[in-house]
């Protein structure tokens, strides 16, 4: 009896942990989305941020300082300081991506929403549900990842079609693997957690797991829509 209570309580504590996890990326995307489609719907916002490439790679630069702040200081932050520069990260990430409602059609950004849903949904399960040990999986893919944004770097000045398709195909590999690989990191994370963990620890935890799989989406959807977006006339 005892271990069977042992057992339920941890899978409670869990499945608590992953809802949080979950809900929070949900909450990234949708606060991303809802302000990415406003900003493109203002032509004061759209001239502000899109007219104005000072403020654009400013707004980008806050981005990759928000993402290594979380990463890296987490432990040392409040959850609710955790809390607030994700939300915040997601906003500005709104800001900066409004531009794909003035690249694409709505209707092929919907579709691509729905494709790149189910294939993280397939890759996420995999990831939690698999017995093989995804660990050897992070060298080649952050090599990966590298790759890919030097290849996208050189391809800002070559700016060649067919090497921009490589890299989306290449990209979309990448994240699939990268979905599986921190899903288990985010399983591995939720069962080592012990019993009598403090809330705000917890809570920092799940900001932390919401943040990698809200990162992988939201690339995976970027390089999915390059393939399957149909631009505007």
């Amino acid at each position: 009896m005892e271990k069977v209570a042992t057992r339920t309580g941890t899978q409670i504590r869990v499945n608590d942990f992953v809802r949080s996890v979950y809900n929070w990326m949900g909450i990234g995307l949708a606060l991303t989305g809802f302000i990415a489609l406003y900003v493109s719907t203002s032509e004061a916002m759209v001239g502000l941020i899109l007219g104005n490439r000072l403020i654009f790679f400013g707004l980008i630069i806050a981005e990759l300082a928000l993402v290594f702040s979380i990463s890296g200081m987490v432990h040392k932050m409040s959850a609710g300081t955790a809390t607030g520069l994700f939300v915040l990260y997601a906003a500005l990430n709104g800001l900066t991506l409004s531009f794909i409602f003035l690249a694409y059609t709505q209707a092929s950004i919907v579709r691509t929403f729905f494709v790149c849903s189910g294939t993280f949904l397939v890759c996420s399960l995999y990831g939690w549900k698999t017995g093989r040990d995804l660990t050897s999986w992070g060298g080649f893919l952050i090599m990966g990842l590298i790759g890919i944004i030097v290849a996208s770097l050189v391809n800002l000045f070559i700016r060649s079609g067919a090497m921009t398709m490589i890299i989306s195909y290449i990209g979309v590999l990448v994240f699939v693997g990268l979905t599986a690989y921190d899903t288990q990191k985010l399983k591995h994370m939720a069962l080592s957690q012990p019993a009598g963990l403090d809330g705000s620890t917890i809570r920092k935890g799940a900001i932390l797991g919401a943040l990698s799989l809200y990162l992988d989406f939201i690339n995976l959807f970027l390089l999915l829509l390059r393939i399957l977006g149909q631009g505007r006339d």
